[in-house]
């Protein structure tokens, strides 16, 4: 289990604490499939049983979180349906993204998009596994916001934060990082320059669609070696999150 990292002045504690159980979850510090038990984590995060039963509320609502009966809490488990369910949504979401942003987005915040494309051209192409995340973070913020849309951007917040839950999963070669590249190009090119709705919507499923596939056929890889689910993956340099 984590050890204490609650600084109860940075924020009101409850918030704090569903930050840090959100961040252990998705980086695998907490399994998938792992117990939790209230008195080790209220241990952990030196908080009460209060904060640690509304925290768990919280990411149940957030499905990171599974209550299973006369068990409790557990972290969730993705299975290929679920994988599948979660990446059909993310195509239909992030085409209409992409369509709303060709339609909508300011010449200033087109022009964003296309200096962040620039940035990863480094970042996300030659760099880390931190910076690739951390780009690709940036490009879709810049995305959305672009839509004017800020209920879609809230819904594809939730569905990141579940595909989060399959990251370990997603291990990914340089060659994959070469074509989602050049995915990510087109898309910039019909939203951002273009500014072709519906080549945009194309552009934006399309890459989806690669990357669902690409984690379906990662969970039977996963299946098939019998090992245990990889717990983590930030310190290899050949993965990144799709």
């Amino acid at each position: 289990m984590v050890a204490t990292r609650i600084e109860r002045h940075a924020a009101p504690l409850r918030q704090e604490v569903v930050r840090l159980l959100r961040e252990d979850i998705l980086e695998g510090t907490l399994a998938p499939g792992q117990r939790l038990l209230e008195n080790a984590l209220c241990a952990s995060y030196g908080v009460s049983r209060t904060v640690i039963r509304e925290a768990l509320r919280q990411l149940e609502t957030e499905y990171l979180i599974t209550l299973i009966p006369n068990r409790g809490p557990i972290v969730t488990v993705l299975e290929q349906h679920d994988i599948e369910s979660l990446y059909e949504v993310r195509t239909a979401l992030e085409g209409l993204a992409g369509e709303l942003f060709a339609r909508r987005a300011s010449d200033a915040q087109a022009a964003a998009l296309r200096a962040q494309l620039d940035v990863m051209e480094t970042a996300y192409l030659h760099g880390t596994l931190a910076s690739r995340e951390q780009s690709k973070e940036e490009f879709y913020r810049l995305l959305l916001e672009g839509t004017g849309n800020e209920m879609l951007a809230g819904q594809l917040q939730g569905v990141h934060t579940r595909i989060g839950l399959f990251r370990r999963l997603a291990f990914v070669d340089e060659a994959r990082i070469e074509i989602s590249m050049a995915e990510l190009r087109r898309i910039v090119d019909a939203a951002a320059v273009r500014r072709d709705p519906r080549a945009a919507r194309d552009a934006c499923e399309h890459h989806i669609r690669l990357a669902g596939e690409l984690a379906v056929t990662a969970y039977h890889d996963w299946r098939a070696s019998g090992e245990a689910l990889p717990v983590g993956a930030a310190g290899s340099g050949r993965t990144v999150s799709e």
